[in-house]
């Protein structure tokens, strides 16, 4: 054996052995030890930027619990190996508001509990058995994840933080102003999430591997060919890229930044095992894909090539991949996450590639390729692998490391670790956070058939496939309207659990005194004894953003100190605008119909009464749409009122979202133009925005919304409709005449996967695809495809191998009437009524 692996297997068990001193330590993980069954966690050593371990010490133990005696239990599981014992236990029943004797089932490993066929939870109706085991050590614990302790000896203690006098007047007035029950989870919260962030040493990780055929992707499981190249770029400024030489491969030509270090090696064992040194420098590691290739690759490439799996800094679990010494960040989870896209990033991205995001996100993306990347020179391989860990790494930092700090705050709120945060879905982050609050208070977890006995839904869904009546919808009122003021109310549906006390307990409770207290349009009833888990838990995160965070982000003067209350703020909006949507999530761990429907109901009930008063207040009300109302040339003074009246009334808050010059609405709800008062445009649900419009079409289309930003006065509006129907009148003529250049026509799709696992269906851009791989090109999963529609054939051709005289210009005629029909409805017209029913005579003289 080498020395250098001896050495290797030495330094990573230096590392993960046990710790007994560290001063504050950043709590960033937790796992458990199959050997020694014992949970351990891990923190980050800030100053010597290392992960430290702490072995279980207290003699935790995985468990569950069961509704029946210890007898009983020790009956129907006789002869279960692994049983340590039985305990009774009381613990709270939130849904019965009792005391209830419960029997507690110790075991010796995780897997006794659950996780095999012959385990306690497929034995008996055990509860909690689902709970992995190191979340119940976190849980058990107290411990608030990515938050700072000191380690003395056996002990755990959170390092003590005060507040600056500003944020301890703004935390003085949120309290002030939060409702019962909630004072004290507001403080709880704003102490773990108040903590700073730490500096973390990070390397962005890519790897580029032979591979015989043009259009097979490697298997990581067997890992049959060579690791070509390995890159590692990190924020302490130390950039590496691994090459493996290769007889057939010449050095060739490439540009890498004057400071990346560049090594060469005959042998791909040397490779790995410097490779695997430089992991050990960095506590964090962040890949793109990197659970499901980059990590398993190089884990089963290292064992195929006799490297020690002791030498290996990888183990792979059944969903992630991830590193003994320690964190491994897969972007390509944390940006598939719809929750982020959509709340934290705006939908600034789309599509789910590293260039894509890159494109979106950083202005820049990948290299682009003429040959596959086996036929690559060393040094064009080595900048295209470059590039890819330092995208990676750049999409983890950039604006001032936002992304990480944003997976520290929901780790901090989910109460799970870092890892985990970054990979499952907020429905999971907020099921760890409710079941955290329920060990705290002794409370047992419910199972999905005690949920059911809460009842189903009382009213008549409107959408197909939902189970209940969701939000309120006003129709638009077709036409132009000038001076339209939008009110929303701030955080509806969270403000609404909060307000009104919902939670699955609190929803038709067993208290027969509370029955009176029914949600409007619905059979349930609310409880009016005791406060919801549920409602204290988001209530008190609703009030912390909106009155704390979110409002020292506006004030503070310091802009780093500006930009980390907005991190929390935008991490916290993540969260609870999620919130009420699991509790209809049906693989929720505490789906609840009954919640979900009278959070519905409320929401309906609010919007509904709101725009009630403003008619009365003589606001005409344009639209209306689940929590927003657009209101027709309100004076200052009325919207002022209707907000205090919303306040007072509904005990939610309305504010000001947007004020328009003037909105253009269509037929079809949540479709409308709406101008600002300095020309920008917005356009809500009109198909000509999206990605894959073809050039030309999406250029017509943005010279029209140009025309309509223009708008002034409504003599301007009407000239505005004749010169959009003059322009679209020039481009159906363009389409008809075959004038536009093939280019601009094409539709561009991106191969989400291999051509060869397209099998029950064949979209056009794989059609496309199929026939540039008939020519000899490469397509593999990644790469964009840029076809039109053609005539005859398959009906598509890729740009590549279609002829102007091929193009189907019935079909984007068609694609032009859909991607204007519904603004052209906004603005009073027809699209047939302007293409001018097509006579001969109009196609030559327009």
């Amino acid at each position: 054996m080498p020395t250098t692996t001896l050495s290797l297997i030495e330094e990573l068990r230096s590392i993960t052995k046990d710790t007994e001193e560290l001063e504050g330590g950043f709590l960033i993980g937790a796992g458990y030890d199959g050997a020694s069954r014992l949970g351990y966690l891990k923190f980050l050593d800030v100053k010597n930027q290392r992960i430290r371990f702490y072995y279980d010490k207290s003699g935790h133990r995985p468990y569950c619990f069961a509704k029946m005696s210890p007898a009983e239990v020790k009956q129907r599981l006789m002869g279960k190996e692994g049983i340590i014992d039985v305990v009774e236990v009381e613990k709270k029943d939130l849904i019965l508001d009792q005391i209830v004797k419960v029997s507690k089932i110790i075991a010796s490993d995780p897997l006794v509990i659950g996780g095999s066929p012959k385990s306690v939870r497929n034995l008996i109706p055990a509860y909690e058995a689902d709970i992995k085991y190191y979340e119940n050590f976190i849980y058990d614990l107290g411990l608030h994840m990515c938050t700072y302790y000191n380690i003395k000896g056996k002990k755990i203690e959170p390092v003590a933080f005060t507040y600056p006098e500003a944020v301890q007047k703004a935390l003085e007035k949120s309290l002030k102003e939060a409702g019962p029950g909630l004072a004290e989870k507001i403080k709880e919260w704003a102490l773990v999430l108040s903590q700073p962030f730490p500096e973390v040493k990070a390397a962005g990780l890519d790897i580029e591997v032979f591979s015989p055929e043009a259009q097979r992707v490697p298997d990581p499981k067997k890992a049959e060919f060579p690791i070509i190249s390995v890159a590692l770029v990190g924020n302490d400024g130390k950039k590496k890229v691994f090459v493996l030489k290769r007889e057939d491969v010449v050095m060739g030509e490439g540009e890498l930044p004057s400071d990346v270090e560049t090594l060469y090696y005959d042998n791909e064992t040397d490779l790995l095992i410097d490779l695997f040194n430089a992991l050990l420098d960095y506590p964090l590691i962040v890949t793109f894909n990197g659970d499901d290739f980059d990590l398993p690759y190089i884990y089963h490439r290292a064992t195929r090539l006799g490297i020690p799996k002791e030498a290996v800094p990888i183990t792979l679990a059944r969903e992630m991949a991830l590193f003994k010494h320690g964190i491994h960040i897969d972007l390509y989870r944390v940006f598939s996450n719809r929750s982020i896209q959509v709340y934290a990033f705006s939908n600034k991205y789309t599509e789910h590639t590293l260039h894509a995001i890159s494109m979106a996100l950083l202005g820049v993306g990948k290299m682009e390729l003429e040959e596959e990347i086996s036929r690559l020179s060393l040094k064009k391989l080595m900048q295209y692998c470059y590039t890819d860990a330092w995208l990676t790494l750049r999409l983890l930092t950039s604006g001032n490391n936002l992304v990480i700090k944003l997976l520290f705050t929901i780790a901090r709120v989910a109460k799970m670790p870092l890892e985990d945060a970054a990979r499952l879905s907020v429905s999971n982050w907020i099921r760890s956070m409710l079941i955290f609050e329920h060990r705290r208070i002794n409370a047992l977890v419910p199972r999905k058939e005690e949920l059911e006995k809460k009842g189903g839904a009382s009213s008549k869904a409107i959408i197909k496939d939902k189970k209940y009546k969701g939000g309120f919808v006003l129709e638009p009122k077709p036409g132009v309207h000038f001076n339209v003021v939008v009110v929303d109310f701030a955080s509806l549906y969270p403000s609404l659990i909060k307000v009104y006390n919902l939670s699955y307990e609190t929803v038709n409770c067993p208290h027969e005194e509370c029955r009176g207290n029914g949600i409007p349009e619905t059979t349930h009833w609310v409880c009016k004894k005791n406060r919801g888990i549920t409602s204290i838990l988001i209530g008190s995160l609703r009030d912390l953003r909106v009155g704390y965070f979110k409002s020292l982000a506006k004030k503070m003067e310091d802009p780093e100190e500006r930009e980390f209350y907005n991190v929390i703020s935008q991490a916290l909006k993540v969260i609870l605008n999620a919130s009420y949507g699991v509790m209809g999530f049906e693989n929720f761990a505490l789906y609840c119909l009954p919640v979900a429907e009278a959070t519905a109901a409320l929401g309906r009930f609010a919007i509904r009464s709101t725009m009630k008063k403003a008619q009365e207040m003589g606001i005409e009300v344009v639209y209306g749409d689940t929590d927003s109302l657009f209101l027709k040339n309100p004076d200052p003074e009325q919207v002022r009122e209707l907000e205090m009246w919303a306040k007072r009334e509904l005990g939610v808050e309305l504010e000001t979202d947007k004020v328009f010059r003037y909105v253009a609405f269509s037929q079809r709800k949540k479709n409308y133009v709406g101008v600002y008062p300095d020309g920008t445009v917005e356009v809500k649900g009109l198909t000509g925005k999206k990605s894959h419009t073809p050039d030309y079409i999406k250029r017509v289309f943005y010279e029209v919304l140009k025309i309509l930003s223009e708008v002034e006065t409504e003599k301007d509006f009407e000239r505005a409709r004749e010169e959009i129907r003059d322009k679209l009148r020039k481009a159906y003529r363009q389409i008809k005449n075959r004038e536009v250049p093939i280019e601009e026509l094409a539709f561009r799709v991106m191969m989400s996967k291999p051509i060869e696992k397209y099998q029950e269906t064949t979209p056009p851009h794989v059609k496309a695809a199929q026939l540039l791989q008939k020519r000899g090109k490469e397509v593999k999963p990644g790469d964009i495809i840029s076809y039109v529609k053609t005539v005859g054939g398959l009906g598509v051709k890729p740009v590549e191998l279609v002829k102007p005289e091929e193009i189907d210009t019935d079909k984007y005629v068609e694609y032009l009437r859909g991607t204007f029909e519904q603004l052209l409805d906004s603005l009073g017209f027809e699209f047939d009524e302007i293409m001018g029913a097509t006579k001969l005579e109009d196609f030559f003289f327009m």
